[in-house]
């Protein structure tokens, strides 16, 4: 039993979907987990406490998106994987080390800095927190940052795993670090305060590191100290992290001015800003980013040996693929705002004014949430071509349009914390489109039918299935059920999405969308248990652009 057991967490998933079912269903249990998270917080905290751990939480996280995302969720797996294709695996390790090495170096350097000035540096990151709220965010902040270093080798062995098509023990490891941050903030907190939930973040690095390690070890991983800065792998990736960086830092400047404006508006505003942002990256965490990260070794492999046909159908495959999950929980999220709002964070501490602030913030950002999750695997078919100029160059323009849109929103027309959900639903669907479009030019043109039609069906399905959806909300609320009682709310929002998703199936299977006929392929292999030993490219059955 434990044998077996072990054989299938090691066990290699060969198609994209095979690869992505595995993250749906780990990233499921782990975007529950970060939504229990959030509930045990308001539970326990009001939302103006709550806000200093999202405060706090700033500062460590920018360090880490800018010095080690780019690194090893993106730049990493192709020039890794064109180590083991080219030079084998030893020569693949030792270039793994030293990247290791260089990422720990730096991000101690930067983060005793850090350290160091964390109260000027949160001055100008949540500008609205004054006395003893931002002495607590401060201290927290120093907390945290330690945690963060242990996510950096944790990130760093869920990188290696990656290159080798393994995706469940990767898939796992979000899932502890949101338990040990649900330890802290629950068995921590009332002895420490909100300081119980920084804590928990250090608890829950660890244990996304230490479940990784066997999985690396076991693919022949060895570590080796070693700080060879001339080494051919690691100035490609300097290369690639140069303008990668670039990117990130203006995707990281959008979400310090989207929280430095909600400080403004209220302390309560960066807890419910930060509410309404999970449950929107719940959808996109679960479909767009799994599919899309279980697509970049494919695309990488197929791009370095020259297979253009197959990296065109892959691409494309997978972005119907995310479309067909994305846009029906856009429509759910956006008519059912306000019930899920209640469902998720409706503890004694979070009023009904909170709730339908968050539940409007949520209704605009699900209408960028498609888009958002297509550009995910937009942006990996350009880093399989080693392109980074693109997607950096449309990122600053969008990000900066936001950035105007979101001041202009808060500061001119006094919107509330929903006016910064606005200005990003809009920016993220011109990003996508712009996207789009530079990638059909780079690998010498998609189909358009065969581009366009999938999505034209799967959207006007998705937008009956959402007017279908509100009407069991009127019909059944208050008049059948009363939803002041937490059983009948998850009824009435359960039938509810029961009726709207079955409207959208009915409709997609009419207008003879593939994508059905493939996730139900992938369903009957589900159930026989053979896409984990035997796996197939299920983006081949598709079709051909």
């Amino acid at each position: 039993m434990v044998k077996s057991l072990l054989a299938l967490l090691n066990t290699r998933q060969n198609s994209i979907l095979s690869g992505a079912v595995i993250l749906m269903v780990a990233v499921f249990g782990s975007k529950i987990l970060g939504l229990v998270k959030d509930r045990f917080l308001v539970h326990n905290f009001d939302t103006s406490e709550a806000a200093i751990f999202f405060g706090a939480f700033r500062l460590p996280d920018l360090i880490f998106q800018l010095l080690i995302f780019g690194t090893l969720s993106v730049a990493f797996i192709p020039v890794f994987t064109d180590y083991i294709n080219k030079k084998g695996e030893d020569e693949a390790f030792l270039f793994a080390s030293n990247i290791l090495n260089l990422s720990l170096l730096a991000f101690i350097i930067l983060g005793t800095l850090a350290f160091i000035f964390a109260p000027a540096l949160n001055s100008l990151l949540v500008p609205g927190f004054l006395g003893q709220q931002k002495l607590m965010t401060d201290e927290l902040t120093r907390i945290i940052l330690f945690g963060q270093l242990l996510l950096v080798i944790g990130s760093f062995f869920m990188g290696i795993n990656q290159s080798f098509q393994r995706f469940i023990i990767p898939a796992l490891a979000p899932l502890m670090y949101n338990l040990g941050i649900i330890f802290g903030i629950a068995v921590l907190a009332p002895y420490f305060g909100i300081a119980g939930a920084a804590y928990g973040v250090v608890i829950g690095s660890l244990l996304h590191m230490l479940i990784q390690f066997p999985l690396a070890k076991s693919l022949g991983f060895q570590y080796s100290f070693s700080l060879d800065f001339l080494n051919q792998g690691v100035r490609e990736i300097f290369q690639l992290m140069s303008l990668r960086n670039l990117s990130l830092m203006v995707e990281q400047l959008n979400e310090t001015v989207s929280i430095a404006l909600a400080s403004l508006i209220s302390y309560s505003s960066v807890t419910l800003l930060t509410f309404s942002q999970h449950l929107y990256a719940a959808p996109i965490g679960l479909f767009g980013a799994t599919i899309a990260q279980a697509a970049l070794p494919v695309l990488s492999r197929e791009k370095s040996r020259r297979e253009d046909e197959s990296f065109k159908i892959t691409l494309l495959t997978t972005m119907h693929q995310i479309l067909f999950l994305t846009l029906p929980a856009a429509a759910i999220l956006i008519v059912l705002r306000i019930p899920v709002v209640r469902l998720v964070f409706g503890a004694s501490q979070f009023s009904w004014e909170d709730t339908v602030l968050t539940g409007r913030t949520v209704a605009f950002l699900a209408a960028g949430l498609a888009a958002q999750s297509v550009i995910l695997l937009l942006v990996r078919g350009f880093y399989a071509f080693k392109d980074v100029r693109i997607p950096v160059v449309v990122s600053i323009g969008t990000v900066t349009l936001n950035i105007f849109l979101s001041f202009l929103f808060v500061t001119y027309y006094k919107f509330d914390v929903w006016g910064l959900g606005m200005a990003y639903a809009i920016t993220t669907n011109l990003s996508f489109f712009t996207l789009l479009y530079f990638l059909h030019k780079k690998v010498g043109g998609f189909n358009l039918h065969s581009l366009i039609d999938p999505f034209l069906k799967m959207f006007l399905a998705a937008l009956i299935a959402a007017i279908a959806l509100y009407i069991p909300i009127k019909a059944l609320d208050q008049v059948v059920f009363d939803t002041t009682k937490t059983v009948n709310l998850i009824i009435l929002t359960g039938i509810a999405s029961f009726f709207g998703l079955s409207i959208y199936v009915v409709l997609v299977w009419l207008m003879r969308v593939k994508e059905l006929e493939t996730f139900l392929n992938l369903i009957k292999k589900i159930s026989k248990m053979e896409f984990m030993f035997k796996s197939e490219e299920i983006t081949k059955e598709t079709g051909s652009v």
